[in-house]
């Protein structure tokens, strides 16, 4: 094969190859674009979504949330974003709107959903789905993979703040399908244009190489003439020079253009890590995440507060540096590092001296270790908040029963009664014993009607006449009342109240109700006598009064169910005291607790939140307000 025969192959086969990998890398960008696009308009609607949800989040300073309490808040959030007409307005015209939508929600941090574009779903918790940057980012072919292989759907997330705390998620679902099929009909017509390129291109490179490679002779005699001294045909020469400079520009224009997308990518990856960082300082949970060779690559602002250390001094240590074999943690990490083995979630003591949550996962990909993620979490205030939703869902399932009860039972009993009164009318001549016996149906009627009574005040909806007071005055009235039961049972009172005023804002009734069920308790609790204390001192921000019997305690078996409705210990209780109590600090944004020792006493815990200066622009004047039951 001659010479110029193999220059025409290479160059006609180099400009097909060429050809091709152009049509591969404008399909790839073709699917990346529309990929991105869908990522982009993803983005946007959690955009939109969060910026409505945050503008329906009120300001809770205002209100009478107790904002202290993260339930509480948590609560008061969800019920305003739930009815929000905006927000809902939005969700409802998501998926008609958006062709590669699927669907779109937001859920609290526990996972459950608050709204939904499915409003069957709302209140449920809704399983995790695979983040969506996972397939803007993957390759072109594992991406056709990804889109063709098997219908899924993908999430869009966006953490969700209200009142400067984390609240829960953004999640806008993007579905394969949809989006499969938006692309189809452009990808057909690029891979048409795309072979019918290709086959232009070996005519073309074939047809061309010969034409440029025909003048190889005459290109040889000019050499050659100008090698003798032809001047003429050394000017051509360097009129094809220039030509082909020419063509050594247009490939450095192509360069620079590879460049620019070089750059531009490179800012996009500097945006990214950005806004990582600013989700990383707000996560309340402490995250350290490790590369292959166990170096920190990524720590949350929390992980300050459960080490000790900024997160500078840790960024790029390994964990062998910035732990020590001698603490707790130290050391379960060390050695889940060297075994490479999963930490399930213990709780420990950290370094502040804390209870925490700590639980190490190894990072896979492809079967190979990529990394590590190390969780830290506060374990008592994960208690707490377990406990409190806990307390919460059984007086909701209290109150559902006691309604259904009362409203089943009432309507018989007038029934009964007055049934009674008409046989009792229509008896002229009733013998004794008869007169007794319905005088007995009659008196356990009207008991029976008392219980059902006081069941329909427990749980119907109450006015709050709000003032503020000393929380002083009310206890002294308070104790004034309970004087009496006090000697009776041969109980002492001592007061230990504080010396500046304690201003707290309430119903002056309910509270003292709530008040003087818990000292009765107390009395009732010394039956031999005893000393009730009193205290009531002011700590940051809520009003504390403590209440102390020395009882023989509660025991520890029943503890969980003091606040219950109908629940007690007592003989000839009721079981409604305690829960009335539990119910009223609610309706103020308060809250009780207790501590018990068999043998040595109860000591009671009632917290109100401290009332706006009166020189603070959030003072209100006394006000009436309606307090619906827990359902």
């Amino acid at each position: 094969m001659r010479r110029r025969t193999q220059l025409v192959l290479a160059i006609t086969l180099m400009m097909a190859l060429l050809v091709t990998v152009f049509s591969y890398i404008y399909i790839s960008q073709l699917l990346r674009q529309q990929i991105t696009a869908a990522h982009d308009t993803a983005s946007y609607l959690t955009s939109q979504l969060a910026y409505l949800a945050t503008n329906a989040a009120p300001d809770l300073t205002s209100t009478r949330v107790n904002t202290s309490k993260r339930a509480s808040v948590h609560s008061a959030l969800a019920y305003y974003i739930g009815t929000d007409r905006d927000l809902n307005t939005m969700l409802e015209s998501v998926v008609g709107n958006w062709p590669t939508i699927y669907d779109a929600a937001i859920v609290d941090q526990d996972g459950k959903v608050i709204l939904h574009t499915n409003p069957k779903l709302i209140g449920k918790k809704v399983p995790d789905r695979p983040d969506f940057q996972k397939v803007q980012e993957a390759r072109f072919r594992r991406q056709l993979r990804m889109l063709y292989d098997h219908p899924a759907i993908y999430d869009v997330r966006m953490p969700l703040q209200l009142n400067g705390a984390p609240f829960g998620s953004i999640r806008v679902g993007v579905a394969t399908i949809f989006l499969k099929n938006e692309l189809t009909p452009r990808l057909q017509h690029a891979v048409i244009i795309s072979v019918v390129a290709i086959l232009f291109s070996l005519f073309m490179a074939a047809g061309l190489s010969h034409l440029a490679l025909g003048p190889l002779e005459q290109i040889s005699r000019s050499l050659d003439n100008v090698t003798s001294g032809d001047q003429g045909q050394d000017e051509e020469s360097t009129e094809t020079d220039e030509d082909s400079h020419d063509e050594y520009g247009l490939v450095t224009l192509k360069i620079a253009h590879l460049g620019r997308q070089m750059r531009d990518a490179r800012e996009i990856f500097s945006t990214l890590k950005d806004n990582m960082d600013q989700v990383m300082s707000n996560l309340q949970d402490g995250l350290i995440l490790f590369t292959r060779d166990n170096r920190i690559v990524l720590v949350s602002a929390s992980v300050e507060r459960f080490l000790g250390r900024t997160r500078r001094e840790l960024m790029g240590r390994t964990a062998r540096e910035i732990f020590s074999p001698e603490s707790t943690l130290g050391a379960l990490a060390l050695d889940a590092f060297h075994l490479r083995h999963t930490v399930e979630p213990r709780e420990i003591d950290a370094p502040n001296g804390k209870r925490v949550h700590v639980s190490i996962d190894f990072i896979q990909e492809g079967g190979n270790q990529i990394g590590a993620l190390l969780t830290l979490r506060d374990a008592e205030s994960a208690r707490q908040i377990e406990d409190e939703i806990e307390m919460s869902r059984r007086l909701s399932a209290s109150g559902r029963l006691t309604r259904g009860v009362a409203h089943e039972v009432k309507n018989p009993i007038n029934a009964i009664v007055l049934h009674l009164q008409l046989l009792q009318t229509k008896l002229q001549e009733i013998d004794p014993d008869t007169r007794r016996h319905i005088n007995i149906i009659d008196s356990e009627i009207h008991r029976l009607d008392r219980v059902v009574q006081i069941l329909v005040e427990f749980t119907r909806s109450r006015d709050l006449h709000l003032e503020e007071m000393d929380l002083r005055k009310l206890l002294e009235e308070v104790i004034s009342l309970a004087a009496p039961d006090a000697a009776q049972h041969g109980v002492d009172i001592i007061r230990d109240l504080s010396s500046e005023p304690l201003f707290v804002k309430a119903d002056p009734d309910f509270m003292k109700q709530a008040m003087l069920n818990v000292m009765l308790n107390g009395m009732q609790a010394m039956p031999e006598g005893g000393t009730l204390s009193i205290s009531s001192q002011r700590e940051d921000d809520m009003v504390v009064t403590q209440i102390r019997d020395e009882g023989s305690g509660i025991p520890a078996d029943v503890q969980d169910k003091i606040f219950e409705l109908y629940f007690t210990t007592k003989e000839t209780g009721s079981g409604i005291g305690l829960a009335q109590t539990y119910q009223i600090l609610q309706w103020h944004y308060g809250s009780v607790d207790f501590e018990s020792v068999d043998g040595k006493g109860t000591t009671f815990r009632l917290c109100l939140p401290l009332a706006p200066s009166r020189t603070s622009p959030l003072a209100e004047s006394p006000a009436a307000v309606e307090i619906t039951p827990l359902t």
